[in-house]
């Protein structure tokens, strides 16, 4: 034992050296003062890996490239950083590879957030002019917005949301300057999005099945004739930042609120929702592993080991799947999520099991990409066109929105300790590279003819595959549509990969018929099965018997993803013979976890678009209320509540259905969305506190507690006369709202049984 210790002492004294050799290389002083070096290097006890002395005073680029730790053969390249980029949140790519930035220019620019909303925030567009890697050109695209959030580019447009706005404008320079000189509205509500900041919308993932996805809000997108067409989700949407689709059109979506590390990869959101609590395994998957001390986390002292590194995920977000061809293979297909507060990018592979999806952590005690400049804050990753990984580092002292950094928090503690809020308009644009790496052709996809890009639909690269063809598809080119059933039907060789872009190719330029759908019902992939009975559904809704008599010969087929997607595809029709099918496919398969709750996913979805039937006792107003608070309920609470309202196995937050304080009277609940909540729960702690709603308008929590109210009460007496007095006027929330005008603490329990309870209630 005594061996063992003076082997751990070596290790870590050595690594002290080393980082002080490299600190003072670089010019970064080392122990100078408390407010430069906040610790030493210690020893992790699970790995006995020394953790690198972390030092609060901000790297150069140059530096910070050196800091990263990465597994060998692979190495960062810098693409471009300040003062080209500042507060990079959000990139895409247009057809010719030229880089938009979306930039929160005034996000948390100090610990108050004074400003936050102030229309600064603009987006850049960069350019790599002789194909070295590395932005060397640059202009303000568009200027004066107000924290720009989800961009996307169509053709020769970029289409961009702000925060605090449903509406989608789309930008474009007609004179070449590289500056918008023209903007329209694509999709406009013309109504405040309310919420915090960090419960807002991201996205705009155009995906395999070319709908648009966002996070959030119920709802996705076609963009049609230059505008985007609306389609409800009516189950609700999923995730907070970040969204991303595989090979195959599975959506990916995170939920950092929950302290989740992934959700919302079981099945499209089109069907329902369905999770599964050992999706990953939370003892084995959960934990993070940081090369340097962690200090200022949200969720305080329970969320540091005692190396003061962080022990869990707690804000997970920016996730993809890697896609390209110019990365090692093994990596292609894999899962990689940001943890910003650990500085750290996961990596996990994508299990399938008899239709199941899992994640599996490629390493123990470790991380796949890690870094030792305190200010990394990655919270964007990305296939790019060249066949690598990029990574947006916001690179700055708070990453925290000001609603959770405020006075007398363990955060704020943290953050005015070390000047934290001192450190912003940063940024840099990475891209993971390997020793193999040798460079491909740039695209060229815009003015091309559409018979060029088809040939790209069989690209190695998904990038390429995914903006081929949606630029056929906005194109609307149906000249191509021969060579693209040959493509489809495996006639010109293509591999399953470009089958299955073609089809859906002519999916989206509206040219499928059903002998092409039923060749493909017989491809020998089992993904290009699957995409002609999910592409079938334009028949099957109309009870098409021929085409449902040819998708249900794949009952008995081998593969469970296909079994899965004809469950999905029928599950919800009342025809006769799209009932017998899907009865047949669950007899046939009585074992198979995956089908039995896709089952009642689907009857729980069919529910959610007939819910105002449920709400016949009320009035109209009454009605809207509560639907209206399911919607803001599903899109900003689940992620840490749970959809169901039971909870999550993380538990980030508590569960509320059935909940004693929720069930006894509305003013527990109005005075919680209003002012927070913070400390134990009937004895129970939890990882952080209820943030303050109080920012979103009278109405906005009216609905919610409404809502919760409706839908979450108990089975007692009391409860079902709680779920039919369950509407929250918004005259009552003013009421409350008034009379505590001046800004108070979150409440607690205690605080808040003494006020509203009686007294000879039993506690």
């Amino acid at each position: 034992m005594n061996r063992l210790r003076l082997i751990g002492f070596s290790l870590a004294l050595s690594a002290f050296i080393y980082a002080c050799k490299v600190q003072m290389a670089t010019n970064t002083p080392v122990n100078t003062s408390p407010t430069t070096v906040a610790a030493v290097a210690v020893v992790d006890k699970d790995t006995a890996l020394p953790l690198a002395p972390f030092s609060i005073t901000p790297l150069t680029p140059e530096q910070s490239q050196q800091a990263f730790v990465l597994p060998p053969g692979y190495h960062m390249e810098l693409v471009a950083s300040e003062p080209m980029i500042t507060e990079p949140v959000a990139i895409a790519w247009d057809g010719n590879a030229r880089m938009y930035v979306a930039q929160m220019e005034t996000y948390t620019q100090d610990a108050d957030g004074t400003g936050t909303k102030d229309k600064k925030s603009r987006v850049m567009l960069l350019e790599d002019t002789n194909n070295d890697g590395k932005m060397d050109k640059s202009t303000v695209f568009i200027k004066d917005l107000m924290l720009p959030r989800m961009i996307l580019c169509v053709n020769h447009e970029l289409l961009v949301n702000e925060t605090d706005t449903y509406d989608i404008f789309s930008y474009k320079d007609t004179n070449g300057d590289g500056v918008a000189d023209e903007r329209k509205p694509v999709y406009v509500l013309g109504k405040v999005a309310p919420g915090n900041l960090e419960h807002q919308r991201s996205g705009l993932d155009w995906n395999l099945d070319n709908y648009i996805y966002q996070t959030v809000d119920p709802i996705r997108f076609r963009y049609v004739g230059g505008v985007l067409k609306p389609d409800s989700l009516h189950s609700g949407s999923n995730g907070q930042w970040g969204l991303t689709h595989d090979n195959y059109g599975r959506l990916y979506f995170s939920r950092g609120g929950g302290e989740n590390a992934g959700s919302g990869f079981q099945i499209n959101p089109k069907y329902g929702a369905l999770e599964f609590a050992d999706a990953y395994s939370e003892e084995k998957f959960s934990p993070v592993w940081s090369r340097i001390s962690n200090p200022e986390v949200q969720g305080g002292a329970p969320r540091l080991r005692p190396d003061s590194t962080l022990n869990h995920f707690t804000s997970g977000n920016g996730q993809s799947i890697f896609r390209g061809d110019r990365l090692p293979a093994d990596l292609v297909g894999d899962y990689l999520i940001n943890e910003p507060v650990a500085r750290i990018i996961r990596r996990a592979k994508v299990i399938n099991r008899e239709g199941k999806t899992y994640l599996e952590k490629v390493y123990e005690h470790k991380e796949f990409i890690a870094s030792t400049d305190f200010f990394f804050r990655p919270v964007n990753t990305y296939t790019g066109p060249d066949g690598l990984l990029y990574v947006i580092d916001m690179n700055r002292g708070v990453i925290q929105e000001s609603n959770w950094t405020k006075k007398g928090t363990f955060l704020r503690g943290k953050i005015d300790q070390y000047g934290l809020d001192k450190i912003n308009q940063r940024g840099r644009i990475w891209r993971l590279v390997h020793d193999s790496y040798k460079p491909g052709p740039k695209p060229n996809m815009l003015d091309v003819p559409a018979g060029t890009l088809v040939g790209y639909l069989d690209h190695p690269n998904g990038w390429w595959r995914d903006n081929a063809q949606k630029q056929l598809v906005i194109l609307g080119d149906k000249s191509v549509v021969p060579a693209l059933k040959q493509m489809a039907t495996g006639q010109k060789g293509a591999s399953a990969l470009g089958r299955l872009h073609a089809l859906w190719t002519l999916e989206g330029l509206d040219a499928v018929d059903k002998d092409l759908l039923t060749a493909a019902l017989k491809d020998s992939d089992a993904q290009v099965r699957r995409a002609s009975i999910w592409i079938s559904e334009r028949y099957l809704t109309q009870n098409d018997t021929d085409m449902m008599a040819r998708v249900g010969n794949l009952v008995n087929d081998e593969n469970y993803d296909v079994k899965t997607q004809l469950l999905l595809s029928l599950g919800a029709n009342k025809n006769e013979r799209a009932q017998q099918i899907t009865q047949d496919l669950l007899v046939r398969n009585p074992d198979n976890q995956m089908l039995a709750r896709v089952k009642t996913s689907i009857a729980k979805n069919e529910d959610a678009k007939v819910y105002g039937m449920k709400l016949g006792g009320f009035t109209p107003a009454e009605r809207k209320l509560i639907v209206s608070g399911g919607e803001i309920y599903k899109g900003m609470c689940s992620p840490c509540h749970g959809g169901d309202g039971n909870g999550l196995p993380t538990n980030a937050a508590p569960a509320l259905r059935g909940a004693k304080h929720l069930n006894h009277d509305k003013d527990f609940a109005i005075r919680i969305l209003l002012h927070g909540l913070k400390g134990p729960i009937e004895g129970k702690s939890y990882p952080s506190e209820m943030a303050s709603m109080k920012d979103n308008t009278d109405e906005w929590i009216a609905s919610v507690v409404s809502y919760i109210r409706y839908e979450f009460v108990g089975t007692s007496s009391r409860a079902i006369k709680g779920r039919q007095s369950a509407v929250v006027q918004p005259d009552e929330i003013k009421k409350v709202r008034e009379a505590y005008a001046s800004s108070r603490d979150p409440w607690t329990i205690d605080e808040l049984e003494k006020q509203l309870l009686p007294a000879s209630t039993p506690k």
